[in-house]
């Protein structure tokens, strides 16, 4: 057969692989391809996502403007290309395994070719010679659809405007070569996304045999990536990994408040086959791979489907720290939507009913959005008797009737259950060893119980929001006599997805979710920003720097939105009359500075207390903080560029970008002296779109046309009170 003739089989292949219905794919014409001039942050990419086949029918291209990856579909699947658009850099140098799995001991790749002899980069003259694996998973066809949403998510809250994700979807079949794995099919899908350089990859295998099998690891992803640096000698641990790619997956826990530190699945490797790296000892961290270290270590019965960690993988342009926070907070905005609301909340501490309705009452006359009842209040979710489900329902009809939504607080981990339900050491045989010491297993009958009963206070309640102190899913627990897990290899896993499933269950509720982990992308909402607690026993002098300065740090990676602060009304852990609000009249300019820093930088804080105000004075206070942050709330919540962070020796500063509204940009500059500053203040204002000039008020005062510079700035002489604050406006 010629080489013709193998090119019309495979076209004809590939337009049977997508179905019966499904068009042909468009053919793959690259001088017609055009990238993106603009820069995707401030201007909407005109190209879409598409999936294409090759002239020859032998490959497939993923392109969406901003980022171009290709695969060959024949011999096997395998991805020969990874181009970041935007910037022209290639991210491979070699040919790898699609994904690998262990399975009953064994290890197997799913797609791949074989037969590249030089590692550093790839030949296109030299892929027809490479050749599948003969025990690999093999590929069978192939389906292109459109994005769905991962959740089936709603929300009773304040949402900004934005467009619903959109992008296609091509899913790769397999089946298995290996005897001993006959009846599994495997399907690798690959996710698009329109307007931003981003795929989400994912896989599912599924038992359609007649034999269980024991998933012992999945790999998902294993990319032959070009290294960031080149160094003769140096461990990996030393060394720099690629920064052209971000990776982040919805496998993600430790309580660190930040991805970096909370990922479990990435791991950048050595390739002992990449023999001309300018490393001596071939130690060059350039080989990425992202599985769980643990587990998952499940039994597939037969009919049975598992479904693997989903993997984002932004493509980045640049080393700047602020558009590299910028991008993955945009990532967020696409691929977890919910994320981005953000109700005005309480944090009520009640000791009965009547502090409830009074609380609900305030938050109505001030413009509050919602009550939640902290820690140490009188409610308890997991009391599901009639009486109790009742009383609360009573009370959270009284709060609807006034359009305020309540929610309470709830502690799972840091607790101890019993002998039976605790999560038992794997190196002692005896209930500890969790995160913080003692901790139930959500895979036990009581932590089974806890979920079902969870579930059954917000079905009859009608509660909005659910504040939960854990679980953390990282505990392993070593018990073989637990209903939701078999054992030690299986416990993480089976954990996670009990209350991956609880989430996602709240989600189809509109239930918001604050939660202690990095559990964004399976439906919680909001995190802490990040704060040590005994700060907050400190004076509010100092409190006040050191929320700015948590603030600043906690919104690089994160949007607005996805913190809470926290404002201590009344004494929290201990310090004295000068670390607390209350009487809260007695301390108003304090009351409302705390106030403007967090609604100035839209992160929401939880004012921790019996009451939002005790005069007539303060409520009007709350009133004007509200209605002034309600008036910019759609900037407020926008991106933050940071300008300087809080030191107590002069002015500090954020700036809100959205290009997309009409006040572009509005500036928080802050002077902690006793002194009244004048300061010039360089405003970067390329993330606005601005081009030419803005138009710049300070306060509600009048406007101001300033030309910018050529790197999009302007400077501007900016007056800001003693131990006060004031605001810029953009247009």
């Amino acid at each position: 057969m010629n080489l013709k003739t193998i090119g019309l089989v495979c076209m004809f292949t590939a337009f049977f692989c997508q179905g019966a219905t499904a068009q042909p794919l468009p053919v793959w014409n690259n001088p017609t391809q055009k990238t993106n001039t603009g820069d995707w942050l401030i201007t909407q990419p005109a190209a879409k996502a598409q999936v294409f086949t090759s002239n020859n029918g032998r490959g497939v291209i993923l392109y969406n403007g901003l980022l171009k990856r290709v695969f060959r579909i024949s011999p096997n699947v395998a991805c020969i290309d990874y181009e970041n658009l935007s910037n022209g850099r290639q991210l491979l140098r070699s040919v790898k395994a699609e994904a690998r799995l262990t399975i009953n001991g064994k290890e197997y790749n799913i797609g791949g070719l074989y037969g590249q002899k030089e590692n550093a980069y790839i030949l296109p003259s030299g892929l027809d010679k490479l050749k599948p694996g003969s025990n690999d998973f093999q590929f069978v066809d192939y389906t292109v659809n459109s994005i769905e949403p991962y959740l089936d998510w709603k929300t009773r809250f304040w949402i900004p405007a934005m467009p619903k994700a959109s992008g296609k979807m091509i899913s790769f079949r397999y089946k298995a070569q290996a005897t001993e794995l006959a009846g599994l099919e495997v399907k690798m899908n690959y996710e698009l996304y329109d307007g931003i350089p981003l795929i989400e990859k994912s896989l599912t295998i599924e038992n359609k045999g007649g034999k269980v099998f024991k998933i012992n690891r999945v790999v998902n992803e294993v990319l032959g990536m070009v290294e960031e640096e080149s160094a003769v000698v140096g461990k990996p641990e030393d060394m720099k990994k690629n920064q052209g790619i971000y990776f982040e997956t919805n496998y993600a826990f430790n309580n660190a408040m930040r991805y970096a530190l909370s990922d479990q699945v990435t791991h950048w490797k050595v390739d002992t086959a990449y023999t001309s790296q300018v490393n001596y000892d071939l130690q060059t961290p350039c080989l990425l791979e992202i599985y769980p270290e643990q587990g998952p270590g499940v039994e597939l019965q037969p009919g049975g489907v598992f479904n693997s960690v989903r993997t984002n993988e932004l493509l980045m342009d640049s080393y700047d720290k602020e558009r590299r926070g910028l991008m993955v907070r945009k990532m967020y905005r696409v691929i977890a939507p919910w994320t981005t609301a953000n109700p005005i909340f309480m944090h009520l501490v009640s000791k009965n009913d009547e502090d409830v309705r009074r609380a609900v009452d305030q938050c109505a006359a001030t413009g509050y959005e919602a009550v939640i009842l902290s820690f140490g209040s009188h409610l308890n979710m997991e009391d599901t008797s009639a009486a109790n489900l009742k009383r609360w329902k009573e009370l959270a009809d009284y709060a609807h009737s006034k359009r305020i939504r309540i929610g309470g607080y709830d502690l799972f981990s840091s607790r101890r259950i019993s002998d039976t339900d605790d999560v038992i050491d794997p190196k002692t045989g005896k209930p500890g060893g969790a995160l913080f010491g003692n901790a139930p297993c959500f895979g036990s009958k009581w932590g089974l119980a806890f979920r079902d009963k969870i579930k059954k206070f917000f079905n009859e309640t009608d509660f909005d929001i659910w504040e939960n102190d854990g679980p953390y899913p990282g505990d392993l627990c070593a018990s073989t006599t637990h209903p939701g897990h078999k054992g030690l290899d299986d416990s993480q896993w089976q954990q996670m997805e009990i209350q991956k499933e609880l989430y996602h269950w709240l989600n189809r509720r509109g239930i918001y979710i604050n939660a202690p982990d990095w559990y964004f992308l399976d439906g919680t909402n909001k995190i802490a920003i990040g704060y040590r607690e005994v700060n907050f026993s400190l004076p509010r002098e100092d409190q006040k720097i050191l929320n700015r300065q948590n603030i600043y740090d906690g919104t690089w990676e994160k949007t607005p939105s996805m913190g809470w602060g926290f404002v201590p009304l009344t004494r929290y852990q201990g310090g004295g009359p000068e670390a607390v609000l209350e009487p809260l009249s007695g301390h108003l300019d304090d009351y409302k500075a705390l106030m403007m820093e967090y609604y100035g930088s839209g992160v929401q804080a939880c004012y921790r207390g019996p009451r939002l105000y005790d005069t007539e004075q303060t409520k009007q206070t709350v009133i004007g903080v509200i209605s002034w942050y309600k008036k910019y709330r759609e900037i407020l919540n926008a991106d933050i560029i940071h300008l300087r962070r809080a030191d107590g020796r002069d002015w500090d500063g954020i700036l809100h970008v959205n290009p997309q509204l009409k006040i572009k940009g509005l500036a928080m500059l802050y002077n902690p002296t006793n002194k009244a500053i004048t300061r010039h203040i360089q405003l970067p204002l390329y993330y606005t779109g601005l081009k030419l000039s803005a138009t710049i008020r300070q306060l509600e005062g009048p406007a101001k046309v300033y030309r910018l510079n050529r790197d999009y700035s302007v400077g501007i002489a900016c007056t800001i009170p003693a131990n006060g604050y004031t605001w810029l406006t953009i247009e």
